[in-house]
């Protein structure tokens, strides 16, 4: 088959398949959501709130913007509000997404710059027709119980019927939905080797793509050991639907945290009401604190001694990251080369993961004669990193295990220029 060919049936069955991408991802992210969120419990809440959640869910998976805003009457004020991304879902999304829009550019060397940006423009607008329906359904309001006792004769005496609703900022998700697409579709092309590329990017391959596929395996391999190490705590301690909630909607939030921390690096946080870390516990522990806690290996080994594997993981599965990427990149490449390519790639990932993996979220109710009413009327939970400190260690692990995967990946038979006698 032809290359104008093969362009002509994409040009032609371009708007179907991007539709059959977008819905594709939307239905596998809105299953997984769905299932979290129904083994957290969420189909218990009131007025048919459930279909609104899953969207507000889908809505922050892919960088949307949720707004919550609350009501307790004349002489009462609530505060809320929420910053988190349930990497799971998100997960899921890319992963759908990025196949979808690789899967016509099959068996093409090379594509030309405006057909490649018009296949992505496709999907692009597909994508933007379907944040706009995401972001029209996730709007909803909850009656807030105050429960029995003190608490409820306040409120009947001061008239507070607090509510809780959440609304989706539409232009902030329009405008950080699209950059995630455009970070996936990005993502996609420098991760896969047969993925055609313009001729004047064709020179970045060699040094881009081993770094970027090795840092997607690097991140699927933590999110497959999360997964197996909560299905057997669930096998051997039960809370199975806890498990599965987290599993569905926060593994990767976990494990790239514990990645980070591995590498020495320390987050700030803070757990008070409510809220709290589902799974490991010992994370729990170290932030339920009256002030912000740091949260690195030495806090958490003071109370868990196991934390110290995750040195150990960490060393071994990023010198196997090193080595795919050595193995995957032309053999002219010398032991340095490859550390400094690691160092930046390990480098933006912890980056990425310090974007993505931060979390804030507050609610508070008062009665303006009595201040904060406490108890299960509010709570607060803040996980932030120290962002800095974390690209420092990230380059210097880069550094040494890019160097070893180097030297260890010599004997494997790789593309490129063998220097053996001045011959190929």
């Amino acid at each position: 088959m032809s290359p104008r060919t093969t362009s002509d049936q994409v040009a032609r069955h371009g708007w179907p398949q991007a539709l059959a991408t977008v819905l594709g991802a939307l239905v596998a992210m809105g299953v997984v959501a769905a299932l979290g969120l129904w083994a957290a419990g969420a189909t218990d809440l009131p007025d048919n709130a459930f279909p609104r959640v899953v969207a507000a869910t889908l809505v922050t998976a892919v960088g949307g913007t949720i707004k919550l805003s609350g009501n307790a009457g004349e002489l009462a004020q609530t505060q809320a509000g929420l910053t988190v991304i349930p990497l799971s879902v998100t997960l899921v999304g890319v992963v759908v997404i990025a196949a979808g829009f690789l899967r016509p550019l099959r068996r093409r060397a090379v594509m030309g710059a405006a057909e490649l940006a018009g296949w992505a423009g496709r999907v692009a607008v597909v994508w933007l027709a379907a944040l706009l329906a995401l972001a029209f359904a996730a709007r909803q309001t909850f009656s807030i119980d105050l429960g029995e006792g003190a608490i409820e004769d306040l409120g009947d005496l001061f008239g507070v019927a607090p509510k809780l609703g959440f609304t989706t900022d539409v232009p902030l998700t329009v405008f950080f939905g699209l950059l995630w697409l455009a970070g996936v579709l990005v993502l996609a092309l420098l991760v896969s080797r047969g993925a055609p590329l313009p001729a004047r990017l064709l020179r970045f391959q060699e040094s881009v793509r081993p770094a970027a596929y090795a840092m997607v395996v690097l991140l699927l391999t933590y999110v497959a050991v999360g997964v197996v190490i909560a299905l057997v705590v669930a096998a051997t301690r039960g809370h199975a639907a806890e498990t599965m909630a987290v599993i569905l909607l926060g593994m990767p939030n976990l494990v790239w945290l514990a990645l980070t921390i591995g590498l020495g690096a320390t987050w700030n946080g803070q757990v008070a009401g409510p809220f709290g870390l589902p799974m490991p516990h010992v994370l729990d522990e170290v932030l339920r604190t009256e002030d912000v806690s740091a949260l690195n290996l030495s806090t958490l080994s003071q109370h868990d001694g196991r934390v110290w594997w995750l040195l150990v993981v960490d060393a071994v599965l990023l010198l196997a990251a090193a080595f795919v990427m050595a193995a995957r990149s032309p053999a002219r490449m010398r032991a340095w080369q490859h550390a400094v390519r690691m160092a930046v790639a390990l480098t933006l990932t912890v980056l990425m993961i310090c974007l993505v993996c931060r979390v804030s979220a507050h609610y508070g109710l008062s009665i303006l004669v009595f201040g904060d009413l406490g108890g299960g009327l509010s709570g607060k939970l803040l996980l932030t990193p120290e962002v800095w400190p974390a690209l420092g260690l990230a380059a210097l692990w880069g550094l040494a295990t890019g160097f070893l995967g180097g030297l260890l990946a010599r004997r494997v038979r790789r593309r490129g220029v063998v220097d053996v006698d001045g011959r190929r």
